[in-house]
């Protein structure tokens, strides 16, 4: 009898490796998209050491140049380098079921929300943030800006994104040009790792999105069974996917950019009330991974009156899938081009700017709006300090500096 092959034993560990390592990210990732790169960078970067800082801030880049959650597509296109397509599966999965889960809770529990002591523990978290931003800039700082072209391409990309706090693209392409101007002589390392999309699988994603955006709303006009339709309403569960596919292919700049186009598309047309989209919205600031996973509250919220647990279950997790789908999609044709350009000798030193005006934009984010919304008083600058203190010189773990920091603001308030 012939010995079955060792290899898909080794690739599902690594992807049950990926699924935990993501799962411990969610778990503890507090603070919005900014605050995850640092997290990830910490725990891939040089912790794991699951790829180099270059092609860590490669991918930064093009998850900042494109629509959806950047911090979720990072997170899955580094399962995607690490274990493949299962791999990547796997870190979207890990990464989002805890807010998602902790979400689909808050339907029952929004209540809890009051309160000024949860108050101060969410404005804790707001402070963990500051810490664990300011350790990734000054990581990151270090090792992609060591000259002073780089660090003047840093500073001018900060300068403009602090100015015109939409301007992050804007940033990204001055990067590019003062890369290829200014660090032609330098070699640039590594840059968006090569990853197992082709042209044909990016178009066949671009094309699948194309065909999930025009077929939703027309099958969403169409009359269902049950408890799949909202009754008297003409509001059904495939009409409530294309609300949030279009939404999740529209944002740029995060998951505070994708709520405002929910709440327009939501709240007026009386899917649901705005007092419970608020409590929803006030829920997710205090969850750790993805504010995306705010669509797996309102699908919960939305379903039909008198249905059970389960039709809301599968409200939740069509509303959560529909909201991520897109950015996925988007991904991986940006991968696909990123392959073609990294061919080229010229993008090298334009990925040397990329890599530094990605430095710029995440110190830029760190003053406003992770410093300017969570330190205003003294007392908090003396938590956030603290932290940032705990994380870089005492290497404590990131969980022991969210319970101390949380601690701390509690007290403090």
């Amino acid at each position: 009898m012939t010995e079955p092959s060792p290899l898909p034993t080794a690739k599902a560990r690594t992807i049950r490796e990926v699924f935990a390592v993501a799962l411990g990210l969610g778990l503890t990732s507090f603070g919005g998209p900014i605050a995850h790169i640092g997290y990830f960078e910490r725990v891939y970067v040089r912790e794991r050491r699951w790829l180099p800082a270059e092609e860590f801030t490669g991918l930064v880049a093009l998850c900042q140049m494109i629509p959806g959650p950047a911090s979720s597509q990072l997170g899955a296109l580094i399962g995607l380098r690490r274990a493949g397509w299962g791999g990547a599966l796997a870190a979207w999965l890990g990464f989002t079921l805890p807010s998602a889960l902790l979400m689909f809770g808050f339907a029952l529990l929004e209540s809890a929300l009051h309160g000024p002591v949860a108050m101060a523990v969410l404005h804790g978290l707001k402070l963990v943030a500051v810490a664990v931003v300011a350790q990734a800039v000054w990581s990151m700082g270090r090792t992609l800006c060591p000259d002073a072209a780089r660090m003047a391409i840093a500073l001018g990309c900060a300068m403009l994104v602090v100015l015109a706090p939409h301007g992050q693209l804007v940033a990204l392409v001055i990067g590019l040009v003062g890369g290829i101007v200014l660090c032609r002589s330098i070699a640039a390392r590594g840059g968006v790792p090569r990853l197992p999309v082709g042209r044909l699988g990016g178009l066949g994603a671009l094309g699948l999105l194309l065909t999930l955006l025009v077929g939703l709303p027309m099958l969403g006009r169409l009359q269902l069974p049950g408890r799949l339709q909202l009754p008297g309403q003409g509001h059904s569960l495939i009409g409530m996917a294309a609300i949030f596919m279009r939404a999740g292919a529209l944002v740029f700049g995060g998951g505070h950019v994708v709520l405002p186009l929910l709440r327009n598309a939501l709240v007026p047309t009386g899917w649901l009330p705005d007092d419970v989209f608020l409590a929803g919205y006030g829920a997710a600031q205090a969850m750790p991974g993805p504010l995306f996973t705010f669509a797996a509250y309102l699908g919960a919220v939305m379903v039909p009156h008198g249905a059970g647990p389960g039709v809301a279950a599968l409200w939740s997790a069509v509303a959560l899938v529909a909201l991520f789908v897109p950015g996925a999609l988007i991904a991986v044709a940006g991968v696909a081009v990123w392959n073609w350009v990294g061919h080229h000798r010229l993008a090298r030193g334009g990925l040397a700017g990329i890599n530094a005006a990605v430095v710029g934009i995440l110190g830029a984010a760190l003053y406003d709006p992770v410093w300017t919304g969570a330190v205003t008083r003294v007392i908090d600058a003396v938590i956030a300090l603290a932290g940032f203190v705990l994380l870089q010189r005492w290497r404590v773990p990131p969980i022991a500096v969210v319970v101390l920091t949380v601690v701390a603001s509690v007290i403090a308030r």
